[in-house]
Parts: structure tokens; C-alpha cells; sequence
């Protein structure tokens, strides 16, 4: 009796994974280069400070950034808005902190910071 076959179904149930998998590959977001990748949320602010004033003049600037955001696109960003290409790229985690203000207790947010190195000729004016 053939009342029970599996056979032909078994075999266009592959067919569709196999098809569906092609698809999938071409159109993940994964693969796509990140020049695709909107870069307006990945420079938060620039981070002015004792400290990055002086790094200015070697320099090297100092931005906030998001907490998600990659080497990668911090370089693309800063070329996109700036108009300068950087060298290098560093980035560092900013840890919360708790504080007592006015009697009650909180935690400033913390996040993540970015050094961004530039060759001797640029220069990037942060008002």
C-alpha cells in the first residue's frame, strides 16, 4: 500500500529549504557591506575634556559613541561628517558610576568612547 509514502514529500520539502536558503543568503543584512548601514546614530557627541583638548593637538579627538557601534563605522562616520579620513581608531568602555544627588541615590549611565587618530594634516574644528 502507498497510502503512507514519504518519499515525494520528503524530497520537495528539501527542494524549498534548499531554494529558501539561497534566497536568505543573497538578501541577509549581514552581508551587506555597511556602506548600505545608515552612520547618523554612531557619533553621539564629541567628548570635550581636560584631557581630549590636549590629545587635540597631537591629533588624536575624542568622541561619544554608541555603545553598538564598531571600529568600522566609527571611521566611516567621522569620514562622513568631517570630511577626513582617520588613521587609526580606539575605542573604550565607560563603565556607570553610582552618585548621590540631592538625597537620593542613581547611577549615571555609562557607555563608550572613541579615540580617533589622524594624519598631520587634518585637523577637525569642534565649536
Amino acid at each position: 500500500m502507498a497510502l503512507f509514502s514519504t518519499k515525494e514529500k520528503n524530497t520537495e520539502k528539501t527542494e524549498k529549504v534548499e531554494a529558501d536558503k539561497k534566497t536568505k543568503a543573497v538578501a541577509s543584512p549581514s552581508k551587506l557591506s555597511d556602506s548600505f548601514v545608515s552612520l547618523d546614530h554612531v557619533l553621539i557627541a564629541p567628548r570635550i575634556t581636560e584631557k581630549a583638548t590636549f590629545s587635540a593637538d597631537k591629533n588624536v579627538y575624542v568622541f561619544d559613541v554608541a555603545k553598538t557601534a564598531t571600529k568600522h563605522q566609527i571611521k566611516m562616520a567621522v569620514a562622513e561628517v568631517y570630511k577626513v579620513t582617520p588613521v587609526r581608531v580606539s575605542v573604550t568602555s565607560v563603565p556607570s558610576k553610582k552618585v548621590f544627588v540631592r538625597g537620593k541615590k542613581g547611577v549615571k549611565s555609562g557607555g563608550k568612547k572613541a579615540y580617533v587618530y589622524l594624519a598631520k594634516k587634518d585637523k577637525i574644528e569642534i565649536v
